[in-house]
């Protein structure tokens, strides 16, 4: 059984989208002959239905973000690992001649993104460029929240180009964070 833990009106902050949202409608899933809701789904304006896992109350971040910081605080750096592949005056031409990039995810340098060798060599500048623009995303990503945040809370303050910017800015938002529940393969049984 479920219960409410927000109601309406209520000012939420909406995890898979980074924002924060008002509760339009509160959504029960009721069975018969239960007194209580088997599901308690949220309405908060976002194109689709929240459960309450996927919010946090007001005061609730509050108290997180004095605990832990900022939430989308992340460490991504470029590491250059030795190539293991050619001499060093095949790479004569490279940006960083015997290394290439990795981007760490991780505090302890594990996890992230790196290239197969072939294609850096192929296109050493192109590489280096997505290394330091993935590298860098995390404070886009800050950013980029930042600024819908602040069009959603004032946007009679914001001029019209900004509020187009905010509105491309909460569709790429939903793009990072939305997961679907299924994957396409169990939705076609």
């Amino acid at each position: 059984m479920a219960k409410a833990l927000f109601h309406k009106n209520q000012k939420v902050f909406v995890k898979p989208v980074g924002t924060w949202a008002i509760v339009e409608r509160v959504l029960p899933q009721w069975v018969k002959g239960m007194d209580e809701p088997l599901r308690v789904h949220y309405d908060v304006g976002l194109g689709r239905d929240f459960s309450a896992n996927e919010l946090v109350a007001e005061d609730k971040m509050e108290e997180r973000q004095s605990q832990s910081g900022d939430l989308t605080l992340e460490n991504w750096r470029i590491f250059r690992a030795k190539t293991r592949w050619g001499s060093d005056e095949d790479s004569a031409g490279h940006p960083h001649p015997g290394t290439f990039p990795v981007v760490v995810t991780d505090e302890n340098d594990w996890g992230g993104w790196r290239v197969p060798g072939a294609e850096y060599d192929r296109d050493p500048h192109r590489i280096e460029y997505q290394a330091r623009l993935i590298a860098n995303c995390p404070e886009m990503l800050k950013l980029l929240k930042t600024l819908v945040d602040n069009v959603s809370d004032a946007p009679e303050n914001a001029s019209a180009e900004i509020r187009q910017l905010a509105r491309i800015g909460i569709h790429v938002l939903r793009d990072i964070y939305d997961v679907p529940d299924q994957l396409p393969s169990e939705a076609a049984e």
